[in-house]
């Protein structure tokens, strides 16, 4: 049995500590500054709870001594403290930030680090880099690398089409940081919320446009291999409109906090959501221009005694995947790990990645 230390007892931090706990390989402690949060997540009697300021000097570090992993679910901005942390210690570190800056700071400490640092092991930045990359490992060589993924309510009734599903914060980042894409083979920053465009997946409409960080490391991998690469967010038409109107119009991306609080108080919670993974490759195989294309649904279902949404599932399973095959050898226990590193099949074959694979969704619509 392996001691894990999962950081954050929100809603993601509390599926993983829920689910690596169940397997019976793994002893959690989940830790997180709030009493409140720790004594609201609904875990079972082995994960152990820890109030715990992971600001102060030395107190992570304490709680990571002798541990095998951390896994950060925390906020973006605390994703530094906590691979420092790693570093010092030398226990292996995992996290799910799609912050660039912040992933910039892993790769600096995973140079001389003990342990292997594996960043944005959710669902985008994450399983989206892994589909990605074995799509384009088909070709001969690549035109154009289209990666698409979206949270969605399945039911939406506001006029923002949305709900909330993840963590605020990270939504607010990734709607206000620059955005990285490969244009014309060059890779260049563009800016979130534009290039907006319109799809349709089983009949229903969607739009799409650039958000921070879905790319991952993917960017820096294909670069001078690929014509065209880039990464948007999934929403319903419309959504787009109402954010610009409000972090531009209204200034509310100078005032995060504002729009915070805003969205926290009026839009609700829910379980009933559906996560869309979509991405479409085009290049050269055998000297014919062909184009190849993997769409896939994952909706909420129950785990264990609890209904989790599709984005605690899917963010959650894909931490719990690269975790089990760090542990079990299928991946280097030292050094800065890109997801693009790690292979599809494997992936979904763990107990784990299974929760993507695409099986999954026709036998659950089909009970």
């Amino acid at each position: 049995m392996k001691n894990i230390v999962v950081v954050g007892a929100g809603k993601i931090g509390s599926t993983i500590a829920e689910m690596l706990s169940a397997t019976g390989d793994y002893h959690v402690t989940l830790v997180d500054r709030s009493a409140a949060q720790l004594a609201g997540a609904e875990l079972p009697a082995g994960v152990a709870r820890q109030e715990l300021d992971i600001a102060a000097a030395g107190e992570l570090e304490k709680v990571l001594a002798g541990k095998f992993a951390v896994l950060s679910a925390a906020p973006f901005h605390l994703t530094t403290r906590i691979a420092e942390a790693a570093a010092t210690t030398g226990v292996h570190y995992l996290d799910l930030t799609e912050d660039v800056v912040s992933t910039r700071r892993v790769k600096e400490l995973a140079r001389d680090a003990k342990g292997a640092f594996i960043p944005q092991c959710g669902l985008a930045p994450g399983f989206i880099s892994i589909v990605a990359n074995d799509l384009a490992s088909r070709f001969d060589t690549l035109e154009s690398v289209r990666m698409r993924v979206g949270a969605l309510p399945q039911y939406p009734s506001n006029a923002l089409n949305y709900n909330l599903t993840w963590s605020t914060d990270g939504v607010i980042n990734e709607y206000c940081e620059p955005c990285e894409a490969i244009v014309e083979g060059e890779l260049i920053e563009v800016p979130p919320l534009e290039e907006r465009e319109e799809f349709s997946l089983d009949g229903v409409t969607y739009e799409a446009f650039n958000t921070s960080g879905g790319l991952g490391t993917l960017a820096e991998t294909l670069k001078g291999k690929v014509r065209t690469l880039n990464y948007r967010t999934i929403r319903y038409p419309g959504h787009a409109a109402i954010m610009k109107a409000l972090l531009n119009d209204l200034g509310l991306r100078h005032r995060r906090d504002v729009l915070k609080d805003i969205f926290e108080s009026a839009l609700p919670a829910t379980l009933q959501d559906v996560v869309i993974v979509f991405v479409t490759v085009s290049g050269r195989k055998n000297g014919r221009l062909l184009q190849e294309t993997y769409a896939n649904k994952i909706y909420s279902r129950r785990v264990g005694n609890l209904v989790r949404s599709a984005i605690q599932i899917t963010t959650a399973s894909g931490i719990c995947a690269v975790l089990d095959m760090l542990a079990d050898g299928s991946l280097p226990a030292k050094g800065f790990i890109k997801q693009e590193d790690i292979a599809l099949d494997a992936f979904l074959a763990n107990r784990f990645g299974r929760a993507y694979a695409q099986h999954e969704m026709v036998s659950r619509l089909a009970s």
